[in-house]
């Protein structure tokens, strides 16, 4: 057989996707150019790889077999290329890193002054659920993840990187707004927006719950934090939100966060990989990059509001 990397490429994409619409728009070629490689590696094989029933496509016995073969071998040039730039000290080449979708508001910020120190990296961001995160971790699909609630797992490396800061927010005309040390039970009267069951702020503010024997009906369940901010400028309810997500919304008077017993309430964001996975010279240099500007912005948090209690005072 003499199929090329490319046609492994392709084939794996599409593989992985379910799609070869999806696979051309990830690979930037046309469709027809997917379709084309993929009928070239069956001819090339002598058996059929994909099967389409309906609008899915489904792997062949032959297929099933190729998949984790171009996977294997993809992988293996990919390491084989980290390896080499790394040999000659080079930080370039890919850079495969995935976050919890509240990590939008800090993680481009970082990765963009990186890629001012280091131009020849190219990286890819991904954006998912905690669920989706957790799943690509166990792959070992990224050079590491980003995320606050940790699994309980021993097989893990975590490097904690920064408090994240949650409290309950609320429209500025709100009726609690100016209220001061409100307690958690009277929040039980209220309209509650929640992330979706999962999500790591969810888990932790239904600790708290737990803890305090507290029940809170939720009256609408959104998918994403902005989701959340969204719809509480609308006046539909409150919720809980990372504070950190909200500062410009406070700054215009949209937002505020209410004096609620017990909040705000603080999770650590930690970046995570596989103990036994090697990272390569790129991701070893992020990782570093982003330990030491989250350190930094730790002291200058602290040191803000060490200020700010001075000025109370």
């Amino acid at each position: 057989m003499h199929f090329t990397l490319q046609q492994l490429k392709i084939f794996e994409a599409v593989s992985r996707l379910n799609s070869y619409t999806h696979a051309a728009q990830e690979l930037h070629i046309t469709q027809p150019a997917v379709s084309i490689q993929v009928k070239r590696l069956e001819n090339q094989v002598g058996l059929p790889l994909l099967e389409q029933i309906g609008k899915k496509i489904f792997l062949t016995p032959a297929g099933k077999l190729m998949y984790e073969a171009s996977s294997d071998i993809l992988l293996r040039v990919e390491n084989t290329k980290r390896n080499l730039d790394a040999l000659k000290g080079s930080v370039k080449g890919d850079l495969q890193v995935s976050v919890v979708t509240t990590a939008k508001y800090f993680m481009p910020h970082l990765l963009g002054n990186f890629l001012q120190q280091y131009s020849e990296v190219e990286p890819k961001l991904k954006f998912t659920n905690r669920a989706r995160l957790i799943e690509r971790l166990i792959n070992n699909q990224d050079d590491f993840v980003v995320m606050g609630q940790m699994p309980t797992d021993n097989n893990l490396e975590m490097h904690p990187l920064f408090h994240n800061v949650l409290g309950i927010v609320a429209p500025v005309e709100h009726p609690l707004a100016k209220q001061k040390n409100i307690p958690l039970e009277q929040l039980a009267k209220e309209r509650f927006l929640q992330r979706e069951p999962g999500s790591g702020t969810q888990i932790m503010f239904n600790q708290l719950l737990k803890e305090k024997n507290i029940a809170i009906e939720t009256h609408m369940e959104l998918g994403s934090s902005e989701a959340l901010k969204q719809a509480v400028m609308a006046r539909l309810g409150i919720a809980v939100l990372s504070l950190h997500s909200i500062q410009l919304e406070r700054d215009a008077k949209k937002l505020t966060v209410l004096d609620v017993e017990g909040f705000p309430l603080k999770r650590m964001w930690y970046a995570a990989h596989l103990k036994d996975r090697k990272l390569p010279l790129v991701a070893r240099k992020f990782l570093d990059y982003i330990l030491e500007e989250c350190q930094n912005f730790e002291k200058l948090e602290y040191l803000q509001h060490q200020t700010d209690n001075t000025i109370s005072a």
